[in-house]
């Protein structure tokens, strides 16, 4: 079993930072690749990075891309992402996710393992 635990949502003004982490236990080495989702209210769930534990690139949608940073730290088993030039589009409740896969992928459905989500809240 693996276990993903998100933190560090919350409420930001726009233009403003929050850094996310997540902790991955359990049979740790079961993922390749860490994600991170994120799904708003009346939307489907978005790709946002990944990332590999064993170095080599990453990957951002195009949405975050020169805002947003995935970085993982192997001896924690944490994975984290810093949000820069937050905007209201950027609200949504955000997933950390592991893939059992070979390469990398932007689909949530071929990742295998999810935590229960931070929320993250931009005001105008």
């Amino acid at each position: 079993q693996v276990q993903l635990v998100e933190s560090g949502g919350g409420l930001v003004q726009a233009g403003g930072s929050l850094r996310l982490s997540c902790v991955v236990s359990g049979r740790t080495f079961s993922s390749n690749f860490m994600g991170w989702f994120r799904q708003a209210p009346g939307k489907d769930r978005e790709f946002v990075a990944v990332i590999s534990w064993s170095g080599g690139r990453a990957y951002y949608a195009e949405s975050v891309k020169g805002r947003f940073l995935i970085s993982r730290d192997n001896a924690k088993n944490t994975v984290i992402l810093q949000m820069n030039s937050l905007t209201p589009e950027d609200t949504a409740l955000y997933y950390c996710a592991g893939r059992r896969g070979a390469d990398y992928s932007s689909r949530w459905l071929a990742y295998d393992y999810w935590g229960q989500g931070t929320q993250v809240t931009v005001s105008s």
